[in-house]
């Protein structure tokens, strides 16, 4: 591991297979099915959005390349973690498509890890970039909400 917080990461991806357990779903309405479907799609659509944008520099390590750039344009005016966004959102369609309560429970572990992972990357990000993360932090939130360093 490059960094003790790399845990997260290992945690993340536990959980990611974890939503892949097996069960028959306790719910299934067909409009249900419908919208969890395009929530994934969403949720997909923006984490490979944030992929595309960040290109090479691109790492699932809490710490960012040490020659990477700050992107603050496209997909990052309005998250500074489209990714981990987009996979919780996808994760959520996901898991309302399966119908599993205990899919339920796993998701939210996945958004508790997602965030601790995305306070912990911005501290990174704030000793890559500086003050120019700073701004950018002021006037964009860490994944939905959170502007600023906290």
């Amino acid at each position: 591991m490059r960094h003790r917080s790399d845990w997260l990461v290992f945690a993340q991806f536990v959980l990611l297979a974890l939503l892949l357990l097996p069960g028959e779903p306790l719910w299934g309405a067909p409009w249900l099915t419908v919208a969890a479907v395009a929530v994934g799609v969403v949720g997909v659509a923006l984490a490979i959005a944030g992929i595309a944008a960040l290109g090479r520099d691109i790492v699932p390590w809490v710490a960012p390349k040490d020659d990477a750039s700050l992107r603050t344009d496209g997909v990052f005016r309005f998250t500074r973690n489209p990714v981990y966004l987009g996979i919780l959102v996808g994760s959520l369609g996901w898991v309302a498509w399966r119908g599993r309560v205990e899919l339920l429970l796993v998701w939210a572990l996945l958004a508790a890890v997602l965030v601790t992972k995305a306070h912990v990357e911005q501290r990174f990000l704030l000793e890559a970039f500086g003050d120019d993360y700073r701004q950018y932090a002021r006037r964009t939130p860490l994944i939905l909400w959170g502007r600023g360093i906290r």
